[in-house]
């Protein structure tokens, strides 16, 4: 993960490892083990400059204190975080056996959660460690670890939406006919780092035929009037993420474009409106593809209706048919249904929603009608 860590305290820090430590318990678990990437830097405010093949391990046991396994030549940097002084250093030098050093710090039997960008060779060199030991990614052990935002997070949430909200408004006015996509794009990026984004993580311009392809990779194809166009954008602002989507059109659309397009804004509509505390998961998507089935486009809504949101543009919980999980005042996610006709256009219509004590907010305010671009 790059990007600058939120601006939380050394008791901020101290409180989620914390709570980490105690949910590994409850699941079960002798503790949990962090590599650099979005846990690490949610749990301790640190990013290493460059992830490289050196060891860098968070232990966190329950009825322990936290300590970072570090490389010695980092552990200055190490020192720096924020979170630093809710934890023990302990390094290693060149030479010697990390593993040994970290098998030291867990039990030779223990079930750990590990996250889930850990580089195998280092699941490797622990399991040679500790051949008694064994593991589970922490999206399977404790997938709503960081799921539930506090109020401080929700403000930097809120804040990234509000940013890509000024990107929507500002790209509405660029030319887009006569122009590639690739070029439009990079006009997203351009404003989302105008209006504060350290990092953008996608910038998707699908036009006519391609906007078909939800996860369609920006190329040059020369957008024309007539066309329907995903936009589909977002980053990292403050160290939580933006993630919008809306479809514009180049020029008047044909009838069936703008029934379309209505359709899938009253799918989003529905699925906005089923969000409230312990209701679960699935029954979101199950109300916005209820909207589309009905009106005989169900086959044409090809994805889930929306994922979690946070430190990363995608994580835990997911919108999803079989995801029982039930909401709780504080998740933030996607929800973004959408119609993909092969060969011809697509429409997606994304707000990131937050849940409240009584129902949901949306952290997205920019029009959901159809915008007519030049």
């Amino acid at each position: 993960m790059t990007g600058t860590a939120a601006p939380f305290a050394a008791d901020d820090y101290r409180a989620r490892m914390e709570r980490a430590a105690r949910s590994a318990a409850e699941a079960g678990l002798a503790g949990l083990l962090v590599s650099p990437g979005p846990d690490l830097v949610w749990l301790t405010g640190y990013a290493p400059t460059a992830v490289t093949e050196r060891l860098t391990l968070l232990v966190l046991a329950p009825g322990q204190d936290p300590v970072l396994v570090v490389p010695a030549l980092e552990a200055p940097d190490a020192a720096k975080a924020t979170g630093a002084s809710a934890l023990s250093l302990r390094d290693w030098t060149d030479g010697k056996d990390p593993y040994v050093a970290t098998a030291a710090l867990l039990d030779a039997d223990g079930r750990f959660g590990i996250s889930d960008n850990t580089w195998a060779m280092h699941l490797l060199g622990l399991q040679r460690a500790l051949p008694g030991t064994s593991y589970a990614s922490l999206t399977e052990a404790l997938p709503m670890l960081r799921a539930v935002k506090d109020a401080a997070e929700l403000e930097l949430v809120a804040a990234a939406g509000a940013a890509a909200d000024a990107t929507f408004e500002e790209i509405r006015k660029v030319p887009f006919g006569g122009r590639r996509e690739s070029e439009v794009a990079a006009d997203l990026a351009d404003l989302l780092r105008r209006f504060g984004h350290s990092q953008v993580d996608f910038t998707i311009v699908a036009s006519g035929p391609n906007g078909a392809n939800p996860h369609h990779e920006v190329g040059d194809r020369v957008i024309a009037r007539g066309d329907m166009v995903v936009l589909d954008f977002g980053g990292l602002k403050d160290g939580y993420g933006s993630d919008t989507s809306r479809t514009v059109h180049v020029g008047e659309p044909t009838d069936e474009e703008r029934r379309v397009h209505d359709l899938v804004r009253a799918a989003q509509e529905a699925g906005f409106r089923a969000v409230r505390p312990g209701v679960s998961c699935q029954e979101v998507d199950r109300a916005a593809r209820a909207v589309i089935a009905d009106a005989g486009y169900g086959e044409y809504f090809i994805h889930r209706t929306g994922h979690g949101i946070g430190v990363t543009t995608h994580e835990p919980p997911y919108m999803i048919e079989g995801e029982e999980q039930p909401l709780v005042p504080g998740m933030c996610f996607s929800v973004e249904p959408g119609v993909y006709l092969p060969g011809r256009f697509g429409v997606r219509i994304e707000d990131i929603v937050t849940v409240t004590e009584d129902g949901g907010r949306r952290l997205n305010d920019t029009t959901r009608e159809m915008v007519i671009v030049d």
